[in-house]
């Protein structure tokens, strides 16, 4: 709640004194919630917000300004936003009726302008943005941004907050290759399946990972290995060689959690973990 205090000056005889202070105190008629519609980011995702402004007051309040920092951060010299608003997002209700769409007055961070509230109703503000190449990723990630109103009719600006977290689980990726490309019959062939782990937490044996094949034309399998570890049939692998389908024992294979790297513009490479499953035979 907002408080104001002034005081008077008498002038006489070329000399003053002051009264005493009085102190009142304004009656805020205008409220603002913000909502984040999702808990969790991960890399590029696309987050909904909502700004609710309620005014309880007996006239409308026009004029009013909604801006977002964005989770705006000081970085080296500059600032950084792990947040990016999304173009042509925005929609405007006011006592539940959607409004013409807003144009924003900037975008980074977020303003939008001229926003009536009217006496005993509500406007809601809800636009997206997309986590940006700043945005922490890490396991403890979190992206803070505060949406804040001003105006005329606000004695003090009315701001609040919403904190989303990073997702804490494995993202994962396979990719296959074959060495060589051409070969004759009964020549030598391998085939190399890189997994990889673009995630904060590790892909562990109660994940469950398993990979499968089924080779065509059927290979007569010569070494599997995983990580350079050799694996036998039955305990690390099942294979068909009759069918060519293969497949490796569940919870055996795992993948250690990806690493973030900040650079010098603030942006966050990502380097994943990886694991490398490696058949070799004849066909």
């Amino acid at each position: 709640m907002a408080t104001f205090t002034n005081r008077a000056t008498l002038s006489y005889n070329g000399g003053t004194v002051d009264s005493n202070t009085v102190t009142g105190t304004f009656l805020e008629t205008l409220s603002l919630t913000k909502t984040a519609l999702s808990g969790t980011y991960a890399a590029g995702d696309v987050l909904t917000y909502a700004v609710a402004l309620v005014n309880s007051g007996t006239a409308p309040l026009t004029g009013i300004t909604v801006t977002d920092d964005l989770g705006a951060f000081a970085f080296g010299t500059g600032t950084v936003y792990p947040l990016a608003f999304v173009p042509g997002s925005i929609l405007l209700y006011v006592n539940g009726v959607l409004q013409p769409t807003p144009v924003p007055d900037q975008t980074q961070p977020l303003s939008v302008g001229g926003i009536t509230v009217p006496a005993g109703g509500d406007a809601v503000l809800i636009y997206a943005a997309e986590v940006s190449a700043v945005a922490p990723l890490d396991v403890d990630g979190e992206i803070t941004n505060t949406a804040t109103a001003t105006g005329a009719g606000i004695p003090e600006p009315l701001s609040d907050s919403a904190t989303v977290a990073t997702v804490a689980q494995p993202m994962l990726n396979i990719t296959k290759a074959l060495s060589p490309t051409s070969v004759a019959e009964n020549g030598a062939i391998t085939y190399t399946f890189v997994i990889q782990n673009f995630g904060n937490t590790a892909a562990v044996a109660t994940d469950n990972l398993q990979v499968t094949d089924v080779f065509d034309p059927v290979l007569d399998i010569t070494t599997v290995t995983l990580d350079g570890t050799v694996l036998s049939q039955g305990t690390g692998y099942t294979y068909n060689a009759a069918t060519g389908e293969f497949a490796t024992v569940t919870s055996l294979i795992t993948v250690p959690a990806a690493t973030f790297v900040q650079q010098a513009d603030g942006s966050v490479t990502v380097i994943p973990g990886e694991s490398t499953l490696v058949v070799s035979g004849t066909i």
